[in-house]
Parts: C-alpha cells; sequence; structure tokens
C-alpha cells in the first residue's frame, strides 16, 4: 500500500502511516529505509491488521529535496545575531545554536566570531545545506 507518515515518535521508535483514511502503528524494526522517518514521508508497506510492515521510503525517489531556506538569510542572521546561533536555529541545527550560545555566554561574546564565521562560509556557499539536507536558496 502507499500512504505517508502521519506521526513518529523517536524515544517509543513508533509512528503511524496513513493511507486512504485508515491509520497503521508500526515500530522502527519495520523500517527498511536507511534515514529514520519524519512526519509526512511518502512510504510503501504491507498492512497486516492495523500494523504496518516492511515500510520502504519512496518519497525520496519521486523527486529531488525542495530547497526552502534562503542562504542570505542565514548569512545575514549569522552576521549580525550569530552570537546567539540565531541562524543555526533558522536552518534547523538546534543543538548547534544551544551550544553556539553557550559559547558565547561562557566566553564573554567571542562567540560572535565563530557567527561572522559562519556567515563568510555561508556567503561563500560553504554551508549550502539545512538540518534536513535540502539545498539552500
Amino acid at each position: 500500500m502507499i500512504g505517508h507518515i502521519e506521526s513518529y515518535d523517536p524515544d517509543s521508535q513508533t509512528g503511524v502511516v496513513k493511507s486512504e483514511e485508515k491509520s497503521y502503528t508500526f515500530h522502527l524494526d519495520d523500517w527498511v529505509a536507511q534515514v529514520p522517518p519524519d512526519q509526512g514521508d511518502d512510504v510503501n508497506f504491507d498492512a497486516e491488521g492495523t500494523l504496518a510492515r516492511k515500510i520502504i521510503l519512496v518519497g525520496a525517489y519521486l523527486a529531488p529535496p525542495k530547497a526552502v531556506k534562503y542562504k542570505y538569510v542565514a548569512a545575514v542572521l549569522a552576521l549580525f545575531l550569530g552570537f546567539t546561533g540565531l541562524h543555526r536555529f533558522y536552518l534547523g541545527f538546534y543543538g548547534l545554536a544551544l551550544v553556539q550560545l553557550a559559547v558565547t555566554a561562557a566566553t564573554v561574546g567571542y562567540g560572535a566570531l565563530w557567527g561572522f564565521i559562519e556567515a563568510v562560509l555561508l556567503f561563500a556557499g560553504h554551508i549550502n545545506k539545512d538540518a534536513k539536507g535540502r539545498p539552500l536558496k
């Protein structure tokens, strides 16, 4: 059957696949793809009652990832507010953004240099993907 991931909880490694208005639960053990499931992923699966088995990711084969974040927005955020890690929050790298904020607080502002360097890397195109691996516009 064809469906899409309605929800997924990484802590319990369980989720729900929805297909034709019916919901099927699954465990990560039934996931065949190399990458972990994500809400909205298109999948092909075998239905056994209310369980989804042998879940194969098909969305990755249908179309290449589309850019949704802007490189220059991230670069300007890094240039002016890089010490807060706001550009990393914008790109979806939440853990790295918190580390950057902590470094700035611990070093009394020297974390701003990190933001400036990343602004240069963004403008130059060396940082060119968001946290989900999608290219930047």
